[in-house]
């Protein structure tokens, strides 16, 4: 997809060290295995800010805090894994600190990420900035994407 507006930029965080496992995979990934994530994120924007900026990077604190929170030394659990509640006990017993999601993959955590950098633009900037496609990476080998225009763009 190209960029829907005529300025671009991106921004990488990386060095989240989490665990996670695709329980219905019937390979090893239905084993717990951790990749230290990582994520890009692809603004656009017709008009600049008054610094000349499509995003101002250090407006995005509240974006990487929200990354670390939910990726930084956490385990990740499908919502529907069958062994939810053992993975609960261990939190509530201190050996892990759980994260519950819809879907642990990388593709829904691209997915996600969008979503979260898209209310932060929205909020903040009413429409002129969106965040147009996300990428997670879980090692330098493999990654996921996910490009969309939210609706509200204002192209």
């Amino acid at each position: 997809m190209p960029s829907p507006a005529a300025y671009t930029c991106s921004k990488t965080f990386r060095g989240y060290p989490c665990c996670h496992r695709q329980w219905r995979h019937p390979g090893h990934c239905r084993f717990v295995h951790g990749y230290s994530r990582g994520f890009t994120f692809w603004f656009a924007a017709n008009q600049l800010d008054a610094c000349g900026f499509v995003v101002d990077f250090s407006s995005l604190r509240p974006l990487e805090a929200q990354l670390a929170a939910q990726f930084d030394h956490t385990f990740l659990a499908n919502a529907d894994d069958p062994l939810l509640e053992h993975w609960r006990a261990l939190h509530e017993a201190g050996a892990l600190d759980l994260r519950v999601m819809e879907n642990v993959g990388m593709e829904a955590s691209a997915a996600l990420v969008w979503e979260w950098a898209n209310a932060l633009l929205l909020e903040r900037d009413g429409g002129r900035t969106c965040c147009w496609k996300t990428e997670a990476r879980e090692n330098s080998r493999n990654a996921a994407c996910y490009e969309a225009v939210p609706p509200w763009f204002q192209p």
